[in-house]
């Protein structure tokens, strides 16, 4: 059955599919703001060696806007009035003079091939019954691509074959689940364009409240300094509160809260200062960790793994809360290896959650970011990544509460939030119990997600490492809301061939495991229009898509301390969303997408001013895995935040359907 995709599910920022865009055409300084902008001197432009008649023009039509057509082209001026016009020929128009004539357009430097997947949506399967198959997927031999409504079906010799739109490779259509008659109208009995294929589950039935909530929570020294929550006067003298005393209330209001909306969910206490200590559901006895096992990843691992599955809140609410009053601060701040304990002992249920909140740098056992004393191992950020896989790989989601003023080298750290799809902030005293009321509210809606996007072979991708025309991203959990982008580009040696063409496909496969450990392909096949032309009126483009792409993908190069590439995209991107604003004026989108890379330039501004092209920073970008060491705590709450940007409008239903 054909299901219209809504907008926001699946969603492109230009109706057609751009083919001369070239990477060497993006800017290196800024010309014009956004609204919420700080506009700075401009920077000096490069031109590009790869600018040629069609290099892509945008269009800023002045009002009232007429057809969108591309724009007459001026007329020539000929010495000789016998002289005929040149006849229109099949091709792109000619590029109009870049004087004043030509002052209404002006270069794309930003690529406006986009795909945003709004993944929270598609992987919620309980909305998606209708386009459910019987059938199993028909996959191409040689790229994966899975057959669909806009195959290429043909009859040859007595035998069905689809030629794959994908890779060209002729596939032989035969054996179980396949059901293709030899009738000339073929496509009729491929599978639609969004079916979703659900393997039978032989498994035990999962109840999905059996999921824990591990609070791994530091009680070091440091949660020891008081802040005033209520200011004194003539009668009375100030109040002051501890960071411990902040955290243990909201860890009252949390459990509360667990038990009148879940209570048969369980719930476990992990504390950390010189040792980890294990309370789980208060019941037992504490197991404590400290000295050599701070350093042994695998023994860490498994006392996590093997612990006593904590009881539901119902039965053990007493015992956990006098855990929690008896706290006291003390000691130094093994956050590795308490992190690594939690996640393990949630691991035992996929869909689980483990909320840190922390005031201070780790600085003792594995993962620790600072080295105080000599006999302790060298600083290792690498530890957050090898543990938010392990996590992701279990279902586990993990949120990190900074505490502000305190340097907790949250680039680091936050790793395991922005892996695993939880969240990161910088709390004080007053806000500790929303943050964690915020993050309790944040469920893994699927697991183990994997998405592959497929185009025709000639198509690749910016700022990945394959080159191909298939590309595969790992995004592990996925929580409400959740939105990723795709950029795609056309290779040089194949926008001829491809301007030949009408449309188009491509195909997006997710594949995930739903909270009840169900097995799930998801797969979108849709078709875009190819633009023979040089034109793109800027009021076509979508604001949405590109605004949440920049964001994104500024955001991850500059973890990865490719910082002024970031840079480049984010001059590029202002310029073509303050043209877009300009025949399509939308004063809130304008303003949030303006502000992003307002503080995204800063922020980057910041990294480079002191060391542009030191020996350190090209390190940073020959090992991509490499975080930016320099990032403050606020930066980094910021960057991730920018990573995980999602729509103005995402949260809007849409009943229209695309045009494809």
């Amino acid at each position: 059955m054909l299901v219209p995709l809504s907008h926001n599910q699946m969603d492109f920022a230009c109706s057609h599919v751009v083919c001369n865009w070239m990477s060497g055409t993006m800017v290196t300084g800024l010309s014009s703001t956004l609204p919420g902008t700080v506009r700075d001197s401009p920077l000096p432009r490069s031109r590009s060696v790869n600018d040629h008649d069609y290099d892509n023009r945008i269009s800023v039509i002045p009002r009232p806007a007429q057809a969108l057509v591309p724009p007459p082209v001026p007329p020539r001026h000929f010495d000789s009035p016998a002289v005929k016009q040149p006849q229109a020929t099949a091709g792109p128009p000619p590029v109009p003079p870049r004087g004043v004539e030509g002052n209404w357009m002006s270069p794309i430097k930003a690529n406006v091939n986009v795909l945003l997947i709004n993944v929270g949506q598609l992987v919620d399967i309980s909305k998606a019954s209708s386009i459910q198959s019987n059938q199993k997927p028909v996959y191409c031999a040689k790229c994966r691509a899975v057959m669909s409504t806009v195959s290429n079906l043909q009859s040859q010799q007595n035998a069905n074959v689809w030629c794959c739109e994908f890779c060209g490779a002729e596939n032989p259509l035969s054996g179980p689940g396949v059901r293709v008659s030899r009738h000339p109208h073929l496509q009729r009995h491929c599978p639609g364009r969004d079916v979703l294929y659900v393997e039978e589950n032989h498994g035990d039935y999962e109840n999905l409240e059996d999921m824990l909530v591990v609070f791994c929570v530091d009680v070091s020294g440091s949660m020891s300094v008081t802040s005033e929550v209520t200011a004194g006067n003539a009668m009375r003298s100030p109040t002051y509160i501890s960071r411990l005393q902040s955290v243990q209330d909201a860890l009252y209001k949390a459990i509360s809260s667990i038990l009148q909306k879940s209570p048969h969910r369980r719930v476990g206490l992990v504390t950390f200062n010189d040792e980890v200590t294990v309370y789980g559901d208060g019941t037992s006895a504490p197991v404590t960790l400290r000295d050599w096992a701070l350093l042994d990843y695998d023994h860490l691992r498994q006392q996590g793994e093997t612990y006593s599955t904590p009881h539901c809140i119902a039965e053990c609410l007493q015992f956990l809360t006098k855990r929690v009053k008896e706290l006291r601060e003390h000691g130094a701040t093994a956050l590795g290896p308490a992190a690594l304990v939690s996640v393990a002992v949630a691991s035992q249920y996929p869909g689980s959650k483990v909320i840190i909140c922390t005031d201070g740098c780790a600085n003792i056992g594995l993962g620790q970011l600072e080295q105080e004393q000599s006999y302790c191992a060298a600083p290792s950020p690498y530890f957050y990544s090898q543990l938010a896989n392990y996590a992701t790989e279990k279902g586990v989601i993990v949120s990190v509460m900074t505490f502000e003023g305190e340097d907790c080298r949250l680039a680091e750290v936050g790793r395991l939030a922005d892996v695993t799809g939880g969240r990161i902030n910088i709390i004080n005293i007053g806000t500790v119990s929303t943050e964690i009321q915020s993050a309790l509210g944040d469920n893994v809606m699927a697991t183990r997600v994997m998405a592959t996007l497929l185009a025709p072979d000639g198509v690749y991708f910016p700022y990945e490492d394959d080159e191909a025309h298939k590309l595969l991203r790992d995004i592990g959990n996925v929580t409400e809301g959740l939105e990723i982008t795709f950029q795609f580009a056309v290779k040089p040696d194949k926008v001829e061939s491809f301007q030949r063409r009408d449309r188009i496909p491509f195909q997006l496969q997710l594949d995930f495991r739903t909270r009840d450990m169900q097995k799930v392909t998801r797969v979108i096949t849709q078709q875009r229009r190819v633009t023979t032309s040089s034109w793109v009126w800027a009021g076509s483009l979508n604001m949405n898509v590109l605004g949440v792409h920049c964001a994104q993908l500024c955001a991850r190069l500059t973890m990865e301390g490719r910082v002024l590439e970031a840079q480049n995209l984010l001059h590029a991107h202002q310029d073509l969303l303050k043209d877009i604003s300009k025949q399509r004026p939308s004063p809130r989108e304008e303003s949030v997408y303006g502000n992003w890379i307002s503080t995204m330039s800063t922020i980057c501004e910041d990294l480079t001013t002191d060391k542009k092209e030191t020996k350190e920073t090209r390190s940073l970008q020959d090992h991509p895995s490499s975080s930016v060491t320099d990032l403050s705590d606020e930066a980094a709450n910021v960057v991730y935040q920018m990573k995980r940007a999602r729509s103005v409008s995402g949260n809007q239903k849409k009943a229209e359907t695309m045009n494809c």
